[in-house]
């Protein structure tokens, strides 16, 4: 049980998120533009991988997430679900995960954002793309700029958000206008074949790109987190999910598409893709500051999401400092913004730890892959948790649905999609553990990702046991 008077002492913080606002933030914290790259290098078989990804996880994800949230709208989002389904340890591994996976995910968020920006000053700055230091001063000023935004109040950080949800949308409009522009003066980069369209489901490099592609449509998970903030968020919700959802899987696959078109799949980098292609069109047809502008539209549209993942996920702390399991002074917010300041400066700290750690004695490349790997297995240990919780928590409620967007079948609809999704959840956390064909040390990388994931879990687990111990809670 809670401590008492925990969550009745939780401080109530201002409902400044509407539907619009939702939405959008579901697209900047949800589009990671830097997944084009990774899906176009794959070649036309990435299109099907999207699809395929779109059916086994996306859909699974976003309606567990609207029945949830609608079902209990309450700040902490996937914390309250699985301590409602499992109890309170579980809830604890489940918001401490997911914590631990993004302050894992923001520092290789924060080097793609670095490697791109190299790009806003044309050929003149892309030495510095491979330097250790100029990626950790980028990257650390780029942190703490957000988390204080996000320090002085959600109604001024959301226009980030929107500003980045909106770049977002413009880069991928031009990424595809782009790529019809090339396509009618110069044809079609990338050779398009049945034979190369279709992927090789019997393999296991094709079952580990769809574990990857599946990540990239996480996220929706998120906004439930900030539901004391959301106006009326047990409606509010499930429409922004709705309506975010199809933005997002057109962004992902016509984007995808795009960079097929303007450039060689064998060509694509894996961090600049984007401004590759594009540099790439504008060169060719004369007009060579494109690239430019959209790396900086890309930075704009990154740093958006950036600032979405830190509001967000400095709420896991804060509430489950409320809680009594972490210091109690994550549970405080500043007394002019009304935000968790405590746990927001928490957060940063441990990053920018995490980022100096990681570019010690790594290349950019590995250190970007090992974060990303580790961010993917982390972030789908909740995941397992929500899917797990959905059906739990249907029968509980035992027919009382008033109110509550279900998962559309009935009950066995709710199976479906929980067994679905958990299946391709656990296969994405297998896959993630498998070193990169081209590692130099396989197992040093797997030690370093496996090894790092136990830590961090560890790390949570004894904060967990010390704060049962200090509420003199004895257990069986």
């Amino acid at each position: 049980m809670t401590a008492p008077g925990a969550e009745s002492a939780t401080p109530q913080m201002h409902r400044s998120l509407g539907v619009r606002d939702v939405v959008l933030f579901n697209i900047a914290a949800i589009v990671g533009l830097r997944w084009l790259s990774v899906a176009a290098r794959i070649g036309p078989s990435s299109i099907v991988l999207w699809c395929v990804a779109l059916l086994i996880f996306f859909m699974p994800l976003a309606s567990a997430a609207s029945e949830l949230s609608s079902r209990m709208p309450g700040e902490g989002g996937m914390y309250i679900w699985a301590k409602a389904a499992f109890g309170e340890l579980h809830g604890f591994i489940c918001g401490w995960s997911f914590w631990a996976a993004n302050v894992v995910f923001f520092p290789s968020l924060l080097l793609f954002v670095a490697g791109v920006s190299v790009y806003i000053a044309g050929d003149r700055w892309l030495s510095l793309a491979s330097s250790a230091v100029y990626n950790a001063i980028y990257c650390i000023v780029a942190l703490w700029a957000v988390t204080l935004l996000n320090i002085i109040g959600v109604q001024r950080a959301k226009w980030l958000q929107n500003f980045g949800a909106v770049a977002t949308w413009s880069i991928a409009a031009i990424i595809v206008a782009s790529a019809g522009w090339a396509w009618h003066l110069f044809g079609v980069a990338t050779t398009i074949t049945w034979a190369n369209v279709v992927p090789d489901f019997g393999s296991v490099k094709t079952l580990s790109l769809i574990a990857v592609i599946a990540f990239a449509f996480d996220g929706f998970e998120l906004a439930p987190v900030l539901a004391g903030e959301i106006k009326d968020p047990a409606r509010t919700m499930p429409r922004a999910i709705v309506l975010s959802g199809i933005a997002i899987a057109a962004i992902y696959i016509f984007g995808t598409l795009g960079l097929l078109i303007a450039l060689p799949s064998g060509k694509i980098d894996i961090i600049a893709g984007i401004p590759q292609a594009l540099s790439a069109v504008g060169d060719r047809v004369g007009l060579p500051m494109f690239g430019a502008i959209l790396a900086a539209l890309l930075t704009l549209s990154q740093l958006g999401g950036l600032s979405a993942w830190v509001m967000g996920t400095a709420r896991l702390p804060f509430v489950i400092g409320v809680d009594r399991y972490f210091p109690s002074a994550l549970s405080r917010v500043h007394p002019k913004y009304q935000t968790p300041h405590i746990a927001l400066l928490t957060q940063a700290t441990v990053v920018t730890l995490i980022l100096w750690a990681a570019l010690s004695n790594s290349t950019i490349h590995e250190t970007y892959l090992i974060l990303v790997d580790m961010t993917v297995i982390l972030t789908f240990v909740p995941l397992l948790y929500i899917f797990a919780a959905l059906p739990v928590l249907r029968r509980s409620a035992a027919g009382d649905d008033a109110g509550v967007v279900l998962v559309p079948g009935g009950m066995v609809g709710c199976w479906v999609a929980a067994i679905l999704g958990f299946a391709t959840t656990l296969l994405g956390i297998a896959f993630a553990m498998i070193p990169p064909e081209n590692s130099s040390n396989p197992v040093l990388f797997f030690l370093k990702v496996g090894g790092g994931c136990l830590l961090l879990i560890g790390i949570g687990l004894a904060f967990y046991w010390r704060g049962r111990r200090m509420q003199g809670i004895q257990t069986a």
